[in-house]
């Protein structure tokens, strides 16, 4: 139960954060925390940049101008992540496993909607440390889930666990 939660709440805290993004973030750009419009960035605690991006393709912006196979490769590798998820949670022991999982199926389950509903990805922070080209990229919460939850899963079929 606590992994269908975990999944939920990537899904269902993330979705809600891009309503937000998308209500309160007019146009593509910074928030500077004046009635949501783009100007001098707004940095929580020196380390984030709040700002609004549409993502038309997929990670980095790539395969922009093929939002059909873009959202196609989406479904079906969400597809196959939770037919992975479901076979784990009937194997005993795997937590490890199936919490990477659950990560990654939360973040697939929020970025494939978005890219199936919206016909993009809200993505709405960057880092403002760590070099040019991470400062350059957008993310969202979901992001994570994928990046942390791959790894947690690479982990244990990497005999991690």
């Amino acid at each position: 139960m606590a992994y269908l939660m975990l999944v939920a709440g990537i899904f269902f805290g993330d979705l809600r954060i891009k309503d937000y993004v998308e209500r309160k973030f007019p146009e593509e750009g910074e928030y500077n925390g004046d009635n949501g419009r783009p100007g001098r960035r707004m940095r929580l605690r020196g380390l984030l940049r709040l700002r609004k991006h549409h993502n038309r393709g997929a990670f980095l912006n790539l395969g922009q101008g093929q939002r059909f196979i873009v959202a196609a490769l989406s479904v079906f590798l969400t597809a196959v992540v939770a037919a992975l998820f479901v076979l784990s949670l009937g194997a005993k022991g795997n937590a490890l496993l199936k919490t990477g999982l659950a990560m990654l199926l939360g973040g697939a389950f929020s970025n494939t909607y978005d890219r199936l509903k919206r016909k993009y990805v809200v993505d709405y922070f960057s880092f403002t440390v760590g070099g040019k080209w991470l400062t350059r990229i957008v993310f969202n919460i979901s992001d994570f889930g994928i990046i942390f939850g791959a790894f947690l899963a690479a982990l244990c079929v990497g005999g991690g666990e």
